[in-house]
């Protein structure tokens, strides 16, 4: 039903792309190219009919979008990442606890002095 409504959304689109080309910016449109006055449809009904089916397939994709939306295949989340699964199945400690040194024995560190540079 998603693939459906996906492609509904899509041709909706392409349609009001088309639709959008066709409107004037001024309002004359797709009936300024015909210059008879006897036509069916004059050039007022054609650019109400042109914003209609602009505001028509504007409300369609709406809820087409949101039909999609709900209809969207659920994914399946798992918990654990694969850097975890991998680290329970080779028996890795546990990176959160930390280690203890109580037992360790002490080291003394000695500082070390720098080499002296030949180019002074």
């Amino acid at each position: 039903m998603y693939i459906v409504f996906v492609i509904l959304v899509v041709l909706a689109s392409i349609l009001m792309c088309l639709i959008v080309l066709i409107q004037n910016s001024k309002g004359g449109g797709l009936a300024s190219g015909f210059a008879s006055s006897n036509q069916i449809m004059g050039v007022r009904k054609t650019t109400d009919f042109l914003e209609k089916a602009t505001w028509s397939l504007a409300g369609f994709m709406v809820v087409a979008s949101v039909c999609a939306s709900l209809c969207m295949p659920k994914v399946v989340v798992v918990n654990e990442s694969l850097l975890q699964q991998n680290a329970v199945e080779t028996n890795v400690v546990n990176p959160a606890v930390a280690p203890d040194f109580s037992n360790e024995p002490a080291v003394e560190l000695t500082p070390v002095e720098a080499p002296a540079n030949s180019a002074e």
